[in-house]
């Protein structure tokens, strides 16, 4: 019964490697690098510098994201949705 089970999550779980030819593999590895290297790896390693830098400084940052339009620590609420401006542009 229990190995039954084990299997079953393995069978399903998220984690589980995908099935690529050799080349769709390299691919795949190169289009992910591209997109880890790319601006979205900028913002996330500028958060980070700021949020560290914060929590040095004291601030409680609990429920609070950076917000690269304002410049500063607003909530994670306040944080979506372009402030009423959505995300077209």
């Amino acid at each position: 019964m229990c190995d039954n089970l084990i299997m079953v999550y393995k069978m399903n779980s998220p984690l589980k490697k995908q099935k690529l030819s050799k080349k769709a593999a390299e691919d795949k590895a190169a289009r992910d690098k591209a997109y880890m290297m790319g601006p979205y790896k900028a913002k996330k390693a500028e958060n980070q510098r700021k949020r560290r830098a914060a929590k040095k400084k004291g601030m409680d940052l609990t429920g609070k994201d950076y917000d690269h339009t304002k410049d500063k620590f607003v909530s994670v609420k306040a944080n979506r949705g372009n402030y009423g401006k959505g995300t077209r542009k």
